[in-house]
């Protein structure tokens, strides 16, 4: 009983993470004459890092943003150094905006840096916004020098960089975005317990009288294959489509279509309905799934050719993260697939508690609203 309370408690904080992750998306152009920067984050880490909801009526209005301008400006800029030949870039506030991303409204920051060095062959980039707030954040890095593109990613892990006019290698920039699709998988909650839903079952198999353990592990393994195998490929399809702009779903819709992928999965378990053709449910969700991976990439509005290496780096990265997640997952599953812990606590147990909690994102997603159960 009390390892069935702490799965269920365990489970219960994730209700409180299986959002998107906390981006910021930071756009640099440098040339001869300085470095314009426009800075776009997002109005719900900076309601918790400063305060903005001046009325406390849960909604952010422009006329409280507009009141904040200052206090945003000075809590950004203070978090991020230049330094061109070792020298600080002076950055000085030009223009605030807000603008709308996937996952809601952006403060957009416009600032000018006057580093006294030639800021066009190359800069350093220092970044610690909300490192002390959410260790999880991220830095999505575009700038442009001499007509070059470079990408990165900082955060907690990755605070500085160094940028040139030659451009980073593609091989860093692969890596760069690699890192973050595992990184992504690792914190995308709602991607995992999905994965786990289906996979929960493939160590059993259904009888008249429930579930039975598995006789052999060959055909576990091919079960197990056929399934993360439908999944990666479904969600590589509308990954790849939804970053080159060629489909574009509200993202409302999206998130919500993965919270009821969930549930449905996780009360297949329950009630099974589908048992061989699991392949087929990760296929057809894995495709919804594919555009909540997406967001990421499409918000950050990289050209073309730096879009493919970011593109390719971080679907392998989620793939990685997957494959690390079946590797710890399948051989645990399958020692204890004899016991009664496994099949009522973990299988009965922790589907009926994944259940529960993806009803609950269900509802917040789609009703765009809080329900405070944590």
């Amino acid at each position: 009983m009390k390892v069935l309370v702490a799965l269920y408690l365990a489970l219960a904080a994730l209700v409180a993470h299986a959002h998107k992750p906390s981006d910021s998306y930071l756009a640099l152009d440098a040339d001869a004459t300085g470095i314009r920067g426009q800075w776009d984050i997002a109005l719900r880490d900076l309601e918790y890092a400063i305060g903005l909801d001046a009325d406390g009526d849960g909604a952010i209005t422009w006329g409280e943003l507009r009141a904040k301008h200052s206090d945003i400006a000075a809590y950004a800029l203070t978090r991020l150094a230049l330094r061109a030949d070792g020298r600080p870039c002076a950055l000085a506030p030009t223009a605030h905006l807000v603008d709308d991303h996937t996952d809601g409204k952006y403060a957009v920051l416009r600032f000018a840096a006057q580093c006294g060095a030639d800021q066009a062959r190359g800069f350093e980039v220092e970044y610690t916004l909300f490192a002390d707030l959410d260790p999880t954040h991220r830095g999505l890095l575009r700038a442009r020098l001499a007509g070059n593109v470079v990408t990165g990613v900082l955060g907690p892990d990755q605070p500085r960089l160094a940028l040139r006019a030659e451009g980073r290698s593609r091989w860093a920039q692969f890596l760069d975005y690699g890192r973050e699709g595992v990184w992504h998988i690792g914190i995308g909650i709602d991607h995992v317990l999905f994965l786990l839903s289906l996979l929960l079952p493939a160590v059993l198999a259904p009888s008249a009288r429930g579930w039975e353990p598995a006789a052999r592990f060959g055909p576990v393994f091919w079960d197990v294959f056929r399934v993360v195998t439908a999944f990666t490929l479904a969600h590589s399809i509308t990954l790849s489509l939804a970053a080159l702009a060629v489909i574009e779903l509200p993202s409302r819709l999206v998130e919500s279509a993965i919270a009821l992928s969930v549930v449905l999965a996780a009360l297949n378990n329950l009630w099974p309905l589908v048992h061989r053709g699991r392949w087929l449910v990760a296929f057809s969700f894995g495709l919804v799934h594919g555009f909540g991976f997406a967001s990421v990439l499409t918000d950050l509005g990289l050209p073309k050719d730096a879009l493919l290496v970011a593109l390719v780096g971080f679907n392998l990265g989620v793939e990685a993260g997957q494959l690390l997640i079946v590797s710890v997952f399948l051989p645990l599953a399958y020692a204890t697939r004899r016991t009664w812990m496994y099949r009522r606590m973990v299988l009965a147990g922790g589907s009926a508690a994944i259940a529960l909690i993806a009803a609950v994102w269900l509802v917040e997603r789609a009703f765009d609203v809080r329900l405070g159960l944590i």
